[in-house]
Parts: C-alpha cells; structure tokens; sequence
C-alpha cells in the first residue's frame, strides 16, 4: 500500500517537472533576421541584390521593423523592393542605413517559418570588403524587431542570432564594418501603407510568463512535500 502511495506521489511529482521544463522551451524567445548570401564579389560600378528574410523559428509573428546597415562610401543602397512574406511593406533609404517594415493587414491573421521582407538593391562604389549587417540594440527604438502575436505583442528578435553579409568588391581590401547614421526626424517612405508603432519589450509583457512559471514552481513544491510525507 505504502508503495503503491508512493508510485503515485512520484508520479505527480514527475508531470510537474515535464510541464515545467516543456513551458521553459515553448517560451523562448528565438526570432531572427538573415540575408539569402552571407558572402558575395561584385565589380566597381556593378549593382547586386540581397533578400533580407524574418525567421519566426517556432513563434507566430504579426509585424518586423528591419533596420539595415552598411559603408557609404563603399556601397550604395537604390532601391529597397516588397518581398511576399508580409502583404504590406513600406521602406525609406538614407546614406548608410535603409528601413524597411512588414506588416499583416489582416487583425485575424500571422504569419510562421521564414520568408523574404524586402529585396534591396546595392550599387559597389569603389574597391574594399563592407559588411551589411541589422542595426539591432535593445535599448534603441530605432532598431530591428520581431513582433510576436500575442494579446501583449512581445518583440522577439536575438539579436545575436541575426545574420550579416560580407561584401568583396572588386580587389577588396580590409572588411569595414557597418555604420549607423544619425536617424533624422524627416522619413518618407516608398509605400501608401504606414507601418504602426511596434511595441517595446518591456516588464509588463513578461508578468504572464513570471506568474505561470510561480504557478508552477508552487505546484512542484506541493507535490515534493507529499512525496516526503
């Protein structure tokens, strides 16, 4: 009888620390940004196109705000063309930097997986080696973020995921990182459709988490304490 009690006190004790860790791994927090070539040679004056593609990984995305960097004096950003993953797309160009925003239109809808935002166009400017790379800091509103859906929008993106491009033009020379501009007041933008303002990750968006993961952790305790009764 005592070892039947006890089978089942350990039991209980074992669903409570599969639910845990299954919760654990269902929250992570893994939105990317990449391009389609991580390498590439082009010629001075030549022009060449990189897909800029949102990786959801496991989460349910409504939105992206892509903020991509590069060397100005080694290229030169043309155009920046909608890709097929967002049905609204809107993007601005500036020395240095281009921003680009996807979004759904429809409340009802997300989009999962990967898919290519936004197809930009470079033109090479002289010989050197530029890396084009996402502008993405935490602590910056003007910076790359993944929105997930949810009834608190939570931006998702690591940053340390994102991917970069290295670009050899003609001879190359010594890679240059990529720069970011001074962000003027004055945007216009190449699409009718406004992007909205993305939301920030913030204390609040994670109170829901913290409270599960309490519950849980209380319920694990309440269950160990049986199994030593």
């Amino acid at each position: 009888m005592n070892n039947e009690r006890g089978m089942k006190r350990l039991y209980i004790v074992a669903c409570f620390v599969i639910a845990f860790f299954l919760y654990g791994a269902s929250s992570v927090q893994a939105a990317l940004l990449k391009f389609d070539q991580t390498t590439l040679s082009t010629s001075v004056g030549q022009t060449f196109s990189l897909q800029t593609i949102v990786d959801a990984q496991s989460d349910q995305i409504t939105s992206t705000d892509i903020w991509i960097t590069y060397d100005p004096t080694l290229l030169e950003a043309q155009v920046a063309s909608a890709g097929a993953f967002f049905p609204a797309v809107t993007s601005n160009i500036t020395s240095g930097k281009v921003y680009v925003a996807g979004l759904i239109t429809d409340p009802g809808s997300y989009k999962t997986s990967s898919g290519t935002v936004a197809t930009v166009t470079f033109k090479a400017l002289k010989n050197g080696t530029a890396t084009v790379a996402y502008d993405c800091r935490t602590d910056v509103s003007n910076s790359s973020k993944v929105i997930k859906n949810a009834v608190d929008p939570t931006n998702v993106i690591v940053c340390s995921q994102n991917g970069t491009s290295v670009v050899t033009i003609g001879t190359g020379g010594t890679i240059t990182p990529s720069v970011t501009p001074i962000i003027t007041s004055s945007i216009a933008t190449t699409s009718q459709i406004q992007p909205t303002a993305l939301p920030q990750t913030g204390l609040m968006d994670q109170l829901p988490k913290m409270g599960t993961i309490g519950a849980l952790l209380l319920l694990f305790g309440v269950a160990l304490r049986l199994l030593i009764l």
